[in-house]
């Protein structure tokens, strides 16, 4: 399992008070794989740049697909980019792959054979670990849990403090990138609402 694929499970696991929307959630994921790509050396971070490391992806598909995207010559990605190019609909590829790999199971809600399918976790053992991941309040799975509003663990009511400086900024380019969609999302709340309400008039 992956920091990125231990994050979509701990988002289900089970269904958080706070709700973590699917946009907040790609991009947290986005972020997860950048993070588990500089630990495998297959990419670095120098700045805000994501620079090509010497080493091979881990040996998992959707680290690939990330990997292969990675841009590999000047001028360098920045991190921000990254996210928003690589998160888009992400959420919805971690539920794909983790339903075909049998992380993640599709039930019926309610009485009725044809009600609304809703998707559920497997107890498997990739699910016990990332449990316990969080309960063990592990630093960099901790603080994009919490930029998308997921708390748990030994971090408790504080922010969970990194040690290292690329997890830190990368950590940090989620939480902006975070509030730069949520912002969206308002400024379209408050046009449709306008738009509503000319459509209803005085």
């Amino acid at each position: 399992m992956t920091t990125a694929k231990d994050l979509f499970i701990i988002a289900m696991d089970p269904v958080p008070e706070h709700t973590v929307g699917q946009g907040d959630l790609s991009l947290a994921l986005a972020g997860a794989e950048l993070l588990d790509l500089v630990a495998a050396g297959a990419v670095t971070v120098e700045g805000d740049l994501i620079v090509p490391g010497g080493s091979p992806a881990p040996d998992d598909r959707l680290l690939g697909e990330a990997a292969a995207r990675i841009t590999g010559e000047p001028p360098y990605e920045r991190i921000e980019d990254w996210l928003w190019r690589r998160g888009r609909d992400l959420a919805g590829t971690y539920q794909d792959t983790l339903e075909k790999d049998g992380e993640l199971t599709q039930k019926r809600s309610g009485r009725l054979p044809f009600g609304p399918r809703r998707v559920e976790l497997v107890d498997t053992p990739g699910r016990h670990r990332a449990v316990a991941r969080q309960d063990e309040g592990e630093p960099v799975l901790a603080a994009l849990a919490s930029a998308v509003g997921i708390e748990g663990g030994r971090s408790g009511d504080d922010e969970p403090s990194l040690d290292d400086e690329t997890a830190t900024t990368v950590v940090a380019t989620v939480h902006e990138a975070v509030m730069e969609l949520e912002a969206v999302r308002q400024r379209r709340t408050i046009e449709n609402t306008a738009f509503a309400n000319v459509w209803r008039g005085p």
